[in-house]
């Protein structure tokens, strides 16, 4: 992804946020618990919390959960935990998102290209 002056276009910048979430953790002393391992756990288990507010609701509830005074928050809170676990968890393996997202979007533009992709479910192999 590159703008018309060939300069790179930044999709995400978690750098303030990765910050953050790193000082969060010295000031605690955290940083002996933060391996991958438990890091990829952690964000397993708020993954799951965030399923949690959206199992059984039907369809048109799900899309409307953000917005429901009964849900609204949860979603907010489970979507900042899987957020956060995750910039810590790329910031401690010293993966760059935004290289990682980009170049993963690009790979996506190629195997699902648009003539064959659009308005299907279909994986890549099977377009």
């Amino acid at each position: 992804m590159s703008k018309a002056d060939g300069t790179s276009k930044q999709l995400i910048d978690v750098e303030n946020l990765a910050a953050s979430l790193q000082r969060f953790a010295d000031d605690r002393d955290w940083h002996q618990f933060h391996s991958p391992k438990n890091l990829l756990l952690a964000l397993t288990g708020e993954v799951g919390e965030l399923c949690e507010v959206f199992q059984w609701m039907s369809e048109a509830d799900s899309l409307a959960a953000a917005n429901h005074p009964t849900t609204a928050q949860s979603v907010r809170d489970e979507l900042a935990d899987v957020l956060m676990y995750l910039v810590r968890l790329s910031s401690v393996l010293g993966v760059d998102l935004n290289e990682a997202v980009t170049s993963k979007l690009a790979l996506n533009g190629q195997k699902y290209p648009v003539d064959k992709a659009k308005s299907t479910s279909k994986k890549y192999d099977q377009l």
